[in-house]
């Protein structure tokens, strides 16, 4: 089965690739390639040569895949004829946490819309003028999903859904916290749900006025106070701290005994610890998305990670994500690029100090801690942005700085935007092939900046920050709103970018397997979120991952296949046994 899809952003009227298509449309007599307006449409009966035409266009604004032909019997939606296709579907199971892994843009949220009755699958007959809920559910085999699409086209399923993008909120919503939530109380559990994720101080606040950690959890109560059937927690873990991030993952689960829920997150420790089955998700981003049956979780992240789908011998990734063993590379570390010592700032309430550190060449230093502890307030003080009551900072070094949030509003494409910040020497070179392609930021430069999704922008802000000429690289969060693969890419890329031009950086994080991927050493802080914070170090990365895993009261073990980091269940065999060596965070399988 042979498909065709057309990007339409990346083929609008005077782009290269509209020029393109347009040279080559009615140039075959059957007309594979039309023109309609400023529209283009190619036939799926188009010759060869048409197809091999449609490949070269320019900006990759045309997709062509070959598709196993038995797929075509799975095909469940499809927006046009050169449009997204989706192929099965995820199972909502009773009892059970089900995770869907992959990367964004494969059809998640057409998915979501078909599982919550928004959208009627049409089975890729895109032209037909009625579509029926019948013919799709009597498409399926027997099972837990037919008997759960056919509730839901009796309109007998009640669905919540907590969105990805918390940060929107504020836009879309205003008020204070306690009128939001008491707005969509359903269950009359207001007073327990609110403690239960620790918003009670935040009631009288505007939510305009909240973190992305609060909004995060405000998000989450809001969803959990809705009397459904179905819960959908799309992205839960962004912003939170790994403390917050265990408690969701309890009450997530406590919610599994009486509903089902579907959760889809990129950080893979979380998604280990919380899930019961996984759906990984493959395709090619904005043309076609598959998802794979239900696996066990274990298996279905160690899959992922390779890369190679064994019973659908198919494969998702050209190479596989290994985590290396980690050796001492003090011998590698080069001259201090910043020292600093005895640093104390009073932000109102709250208070930061520092005990005596420094970052050298080719070093990445991990930051973790707690949310509301400093961490940000520390990299600001190293980048220059804020001022310090006391202490010393050297101050010679050039520093290049990614914040937590991208506030950009351009009108311009991306490739604009990246030659306005760093000039054009990306476009081809080592930086070109480690940094823009491992990101996927060459196939966003023909989009506008303002149109980019929460992943894209912080793609290009990744990239853009990696290629000043700088120092020091300070990131704060550089894996929100990226999938599991674009994480790892992106900690593979600040990596390199260190090792290869004896350049040193800190990392804010609070994904672990990121953190495990990027870091050297570890500055830990530790304090009461909003009133006081200490950063300690940097250690060694061994050193603070013990120190800062004791501070969480959470035991890391490693996967015997992929060397990954895994949660351990708390008084499990491995769990008491490496709290008994002090060994939180082990090295060895």
């Amino acid at each position: 089965m042979r498909i065709a899809v057309l990007i339409e952003d990346r083929c609008k009227p005077k782009s290269d690739a509209f020029a393109y298509l347009k040279k080559w449309a009615g140039s075959c007599g059957a007309e594979c390639i039309q023109m309609e307006g400023d529209k283009f449409r190619i036939l799926e009966t188009a010759c060869p040569p048409c197809f091999i035409r449609a490949k070269h266009c320019p900006d990759n604004a045309v997709i062509v895949i070959n598709l196993p032909a038995e797929l075509e019997t799975d095909m469940i939606h499809r927006y046009s004829l050169n449009g997204f296709r989706l192929f099965r579907l995820p199972t909502p199971s009773k009892e059970s946490v089900v995770g869907i892994l992959g990367p964004n843009g494969m059809g998640k949220s057409t998915a979501f819309n078909i599982l919550n009755g928004s959208i009627i699958p049409n089975l890729g007959d895109f032209q037909a003028e009625d579509v029926w809920w019948e013919d799709a559910i009597e498409s399926l085999p027997r099972g837990e999903l037919r008997d759960f699409l056919n509730e839901v086209s009796e309109s007998n399923v009640k669905v919540a859904l907590k969105p990805q993008y918390v940060d929107h909120i504020p836009k879309a919503v205003k008020g204070k916290v306690g009128q939001l939530l008491s707005s969509v109380d359903e269950k009359d559990m207001f007073e327990e749900t609110v403690e239960k994720l620790g918003l009670s101080h935040l009631l009288e606040r505007e939510l305009d006025q909240l973190s992305g950690g609060e909004l995060q959890r405000v998000a989450i109560c809001a969803t959990l106070l809705k009397d459904a059937d179905v819960y959908f927690f799309d992205e839960p873990s962004s912003y939170l701290d790994i403390h917050e991030r265990m408690r969701i993952v309890r009450i997530i689960q406590e919610l599994a005994e009486t509903a089902r829920v579907i959760v889809i997150e990129h950080d893979l420790a979380v998604l280990d610890v919380l899930a019961d089955l996984i759906h990984i998700v493959y395709g090619k981003k904005g043309a076609f998305g598959i998802f794979t049956p239900a696996r066990s979780t274990r298996m279905a992240i160690n899959a992922y990670l390779d890369g190679f789908l064994v019973e659908q011998n198919v494969r998702i990734r050209d190479k596989p994500i290994k985590f290396q063993k980690h050796t001492d590379r003090s011998s590698e570390i080069g001259n201090t690029v910043v020292e600093w010592g005895e640093i104390e700032k009073n932000l109102g309430d709250f208070n930061l100090k520092t005990g005596n550190g420094k970052v050298h060449q080719s070093e990445v230093v991990g930051v973790v801690g707690p949310n509301g502890t400093g961490k940000t307030t520390m990299v600001k003080i190293l980048a220059g942005e804020s001022e310090y009551d006391a202490g010393w900072v050297t101050a010679d070094a050039r520093i290049s700085y990614k914040p937590q949030h991208i506030d950009v509003d351009m009108d311009c494409n991306v490739q604009t935007w990246i030659d306005s910040e760093i000039g054009m020497e990306w476009r081809s070179g080592e930086f070109n092939v480690n940094v823009i392609r491992a990101l996927g930021i060459d196939e966003l430069i023909t989009k506008q900046v303002n149109n980019l999704s929460g992943g894209e922008l912080q793609s290009v802000a990744i990239g853009i920050c990696l290629g000043r000429d700088a120092d020091l690289y300070l990131l704060d969060e550089p894996s929100a709103h990226l999938d599991a693969n674009a994480r790892m890419e992106a900690a593979k890329a600040i990596r390199r970018t260190m090792e290869s031009n004896e350049k040193a950086a800190f990392v804010i994080d609070h994904d672990v397997y990121f953190i495990d991927i990027v870091s050297d050493s570890l500055l830990v802080f530790e304090g009461e979120g909003g009133i006081s914070g200490m950063a300690a170090g940097p250690y060694t990365l061994r050193e603070g991952m013990n120190r800062f895993l004791k501070g969480v009261d959470v035991t890391f073990r490693r996967d015997h296949d992929s060397k990954r980091p895994r949660i351990n269940k708390g008084k499990s065999r491995k769990d008491r046994e490496q709290r008994s060596k002090g060994d939180f965070y082990s090295f060895d399988t």
